[in-house]
């Protein structure tokens, strides 16, 4: 399986090669040349470890990885880190079946990339002979910044540098990525939005003086981000599995369909469950549910999509988001891989804030339906759902519950669904405890986690404890201009 930009200007890369690079010299992203399918019956999966099942599914994209060397990353990252040995628990609420993604080390569904990413890149640079330290430069609206960071905290031959928006992550968020004790992580708040410091990111990525300067002193740049196919792959083996637990407990019946509701920001999680659906898994609708920033639910209403617009600060803001880089992916196979069209309408996009697809494409993309829910619906869905079950879930899923009700109340379609439960309640606390009609204000954030852990009744994650106690070490503050010299300083001082 070999991997081309989606812009043209790079072909016939290996697997490993992709992951080292990250995005395309062109400013593209790496897509495999065709989309494969599951060698084994869903059933025959069904009967599988989460392990053994994620091999199933990567070894079909990493095609260059021995199995020897697959399952090693498999079995490296999905370990005791996580706080159940299922890894994705399936948990059926209120007639729909909850995925949760959020029981790894900072609680929330970048773990499932990010703790096997750094694994596959280590083994990607041994493969390719390279000696360079590999500095990973990755932007954050919040959860990807500290997943990053643990997962690479401390692997030999990597550096890792996290930009995000002051002030635009949660308390909690920012609290763990500036108390992250590994030796070669550095955060960097900036003053701007998440655009900006993803724009920023690519901005340096592009700069090729800039990465001459970087080789020349041992250092190659790479990207922990969602646009990295070693980020987005593992993210396909969730879907597999959610389908396959729903056989394994009698829920549904091998071949029946369902449909599948994501909280989307950057557009990777629910593409990853579109690539589950093309390998073979019975997926009719994927219900693309947004918060306020709601440029992806215009997108798939009207084929225009548009990102000059406020940018709204929510209770959800790893959603907070109106360039969501993944759906460039789906943009590029919409086209029917055309390089060409698709780095017409990214470049569109840069210029113009604006892009539209045809009616060819809309087509093609039928299978997606966009919703959203303002901050009232989201708050309302924490408030039904714990009324009604017990179950506390936190804001961006709730984004997901409350576009899911709304879509079943429109539609009338009671195909069974999952819906990706993307971050523990406690990340969210203050929100979570206002939309339970609580305090949430506190300056001390660890009192509302305290208190809502009484009104959940389930135990503190891990995670929670490990924040309480650590010391605080990252405290650059800068400007998007200054975010090219911030990564030189981290690196040479």
């Amino acid at each position: 399986m070999l991997y081309n930009s989606t812009r043209g200007g790079e072909t016939g890369l290996q697997a490993s090669e992709a992951i080292l690079k990250g995005l395309a010299d062109d400013g593209g992203l790496f897509m495999p040349e065709s989309l494969p399918r599951l060698s084994k019956s869903l059933k025959e999966l069904s009967g599988m470890s989460y392990q053994d099942l994620a091999y199933e599914v990567m070894k079909e994209f990493l095609t260059d990885f021995t199995e020897e060397e697959l399952r090693h990353c498999i079995n490296s990252a999905y370990d005791e880190k996580f706080e159940t040995p299922e890894i994705a628990p399936l948990v059926k609420k209120d007639d729909a079946y909850f995925l949760e993604l959020f029981h790894g080390r900072t609680i929330a569904f970048k773990d499932m990339a990010l703790s096997i990413l750094p694994h596959l890149m280590v083994t990607s640079a041994r493969k390719n002979n390279v000696t360079d330290k590999i500095v990973i430069l990755t932007a954050t609206s919040g959860d990807t910044g500290k997943a990053a960071m643990a997962g690479f905290s401390d692997v030999p031959g990597t550096e890792i540098i996290v930009f995000y928006p002051y002030g635009g992550v949660s308390k909690f968020q920012e609290l763990q990525m500036r108390t992250e004790p590994g030796l070669n992580t550095h955060a960097a708040a900036i003053h701007g939005n998440f655009d900006d410091a993803q724009t920023g990111v690519k901005k340096i990525f592009g700069d090729k003086e800039f990465a001459k300067k970087l080789k020349d002193k041992g250092v190659i740049l790479s990207s922990a981000n969602s646009i990295n196919i070693g980020r987005l792959v593992p993210q396909v083996a969730y879907y597999v599995y959610a389908y396959a637990k729903l056989i394994a407990t009698g829920e549904i019946e091998d071949g029946e369909k369902i449909n599948v509701c994501v909280p989307t920001g950057n557009f990777g999680n629910i593409l990853a469950a579109y690539l589950a659906k093309h390998m073979g898994v019975p997926i009719e609708k994927l219900i693309c549910a947004s918060n306020e920033n709601r440029v992806l639910t215009d997108f798939f209403g009207t084929g225009k999509y548009d990102r000059n617009r406020p940018f709204i600060l929510t209770s959800s803001p790893s959603m907070d988001i109106l360039i969501s880089s993944n759906l460039e992916r789906l943009i590029y196979l919409s086209t029917g891989r055309s390089a060409e069209k698709t780095a017409k309408l990214m470049a569109d996009l840069k210029e113009t804030g604006v892009y539209e697809i045809t009616d060819e494409m809309r087509s093609f993309i039928k299978d997606f339906v966009g919703g959203y829910a303002d901050e009232e619906s989201v708050f309302a869905s924490i408030r039904a759902l714990k009324e009604k079950t017990g179950y506390v879930i936190d804001p961006h899923t709730a984004v997901a519950k409350a576009v899911y009700d709304n879509y079943v109340k429109e539609s009338g379609d009671k195909t069974k669904t999952v819906i990706a439960s993307t971050a523990s309640p406690f990340k969210f606390s203050p929100n979570v405890m206002k939309a339970l009609g609580e305090n949430g204000d506190d300056e001390d954030v660890f009192k509302v986690i305290d208190a809502l852990q009484k009104i959940a009744g389930v135990p503190e994650p891990r995670a929670i404890k490990d924040v309480r106690s650590a010391e605080i070490r990252h405290n650059t503050v800068c400007e998007i201009a200054d975010m090219e010299d911030v990564v030189e300083k981290f690196l040479f001082g």
